[in-house]
């Protein structure tokens, strides 16, 4: 269905006429692509939204964030995430996996399964790592930060080091968590997502290149 419908552009666009459907991406995340704790505007998809149409980038985001959700909820809802009129797919799981301390081995694996879908679907991905923590110690810590870069090399899919990297930058830990999280301390404010899609943003434009 989505080879038809593209042909059917290509057709459609070959007589002349000037218009064009949006690119549509959807991005699969949890609480932080979902923008929690935030009002509507200020979180990641609609700044990622506005930052876009700065850049005069013809493309529209859903906003497939769910709080609380695992690597293991994403692969469950894949298939019908991406519907037809979805053109890419930006991937920010992993960080509850973390939270929960979740075996590096079965969050691989579930990523594994949401590029494998993508990519059987002809989607192009953005995927974007999380940084983990030392709690759990340096061995958990090693084999879940090889999961991104390993997984991206193997699917051919673009990639983003880490969805809080723009904070991490910052240095001063205590002043960053003070000035762009909110409360709670896991999750940005609307400041702190400002950094984060500025950061982000250019990989973004980078996904709508590679779509055909």
């Amino acid at each position: 269905m989505r080879v038809v419908r593209n042909a059917g552009l290509a057709t459609f666009f070959s007589i002349g006429t000037a218009w064009a459907a949006p690119a549509t991406v959807a991005a699969l995340g949890d609480s932080l692509t979902q923008g929690f704790g935030l009002p509507p505007d200020d979180g990641f998809v609609p700044q990622l939204q506005r930052w876009l149409d700065m850049q005069d980038a013809d493309a529209e985001l859903i906003n497939a964030g769910v709080s609380g959700d695992t690597t293991a909820g994403g692969l469950s809802r894949i298939a019908w995430t991406l519907s037809d009129d979805v053109d890419a797919l930006i991937v920010a799981l992993g960080g509850n996996d973390m939270l929960r301390g979740i075996d590096p081995a079965v969050a691989r694996a579930n990523l594994d399964g949401i590029l494998t879908e993508a990519g059987r679907q002809g989607v192009p991905v953005l995927l974007i790592g999380m940084d983990a923590p030392p709690n759990y110690g340096p061995e958990y810590e090693a084999a879940f930060d090889a999961i991104y870069p390993e997984l991206a090399a193997k699917h051919g899919t673009l990639y983003h080091p880490d969805f809080l990297g723009a904070l991490a930058a910052l240095g001063d830990r205590t002043t960053a968590v003070e000035t762009y999280m909110q409360p709670d301390g896991m999750h940005p404010n609307r400041d702190g997502v400002t950094l984060i899609v500025s950061d982000i943003g250019p990989s973004v434009l980078g996904l709508l290149a590679e779509i055909d």
